[in-house]
């Protein structure tokens, strides 16, 4: 039989054939046994898939990946979390937009913000944030209704949203056919929600009642169905 050594030497032989189309590892081109992921530790191996994830993993995907029960790597992501919120470090596992992945922690926000913009900025327009916020708080929900809440042409930030991953189409509408919108999990992500039963309540935000109705109110006749009607110069008028 012939073998094949590793750098490990002589203990990690195996049968040549195993690497070949007719062995076992065929299918991943490694000996036999070199993905029992079920035999390694859970959280360590936890902490190695999070590390490389570009979006939140799911508790379910995990449980596939590492051949374990949902139930014991739940428990073992929340552990992991309590951990490290008592140790301190300047990162945390947080469950966002259903799913489990590595953050810094806010308090550090200024040291990563000085690495990773080093004098550059990304940040959003004003204009692109009240519209991110309409289709946030309308979705799904079309450019023109975007434009009408805000009071202007939404096109050009619309697609700025778009091309960012912000906002993604959702269907159409069925009176008119216009393309509708809604947000995605990369802005959930990105808000650091769970879902959008998150978003913050805005009556809280919004102006009183009294301010807003003597500006309503401005400049529109007032209605009397009993007083005659009357042109510019206040002389009644009679319909023909």
């Amino acid at each position: 039989m012939s073998t094949v050594h590793g750098t490990g030497g002589a203990d990690e032989a195996y049968d040549i054939r195993e690497l070949t189309a007719d062995g076992p590892g065929a299918e991943e081109g490694l000996p036999a046994g070199a993905r029992d992921v079920a035999g390694l530790d859970l959280k360590p191996a936890l902490e190695a898939v999070l590390m490389v994830v570009d979006e939140p993993a799911t508790v379910e995907h995990l449980a596939k990946v590492l051949e374990r029960p949902r139930r014991a790597v739940s428990d073992a992501l929340r552990e992991l979390a309590d951990e490290y919120a008592a140790q301190g470090r300047g990162f945390e596992l947080r469950l966002v937009a259903g799913g489990w992945r590595f953050y810094t922690r806010p308090e550090y926000a200024d040291a990563v913000e000085s690495f990773v913009l080093d004098g550059r900025q990304a940040r959003l327009t004003q204009a692109a944030l009240e519209t991110l916020a309409v289709v946030a708080y309308r979705q799904p929900v079309s450019r023109s209704r975007v434009s009408a809440v805000r009071g202007v042409n939404c096109d050009g930030v619309m697609r700025t949203l778009l091309q960012r991953g912000l906002v993604e189409e959702g269907g159409t509408e069925p009176e008119t056919g216009a393309i509708l919108y809604r947000t995605t999990h990369y802005f959930l992500e990105r808000m650091g929600l769970r879902g959008l039963d998150e978003l913050p309540e805005l009556a809280p935000f919004l102006p009183e009642a009294e301010a807003v109705e003597p500006e309503s109110q401005e400049g529109v006749p007032s209605f009397d169905p009993d007083a005659p009607d009357t042109d510019d110069s206040g002389h009644s008028q009679t319909e023909l």
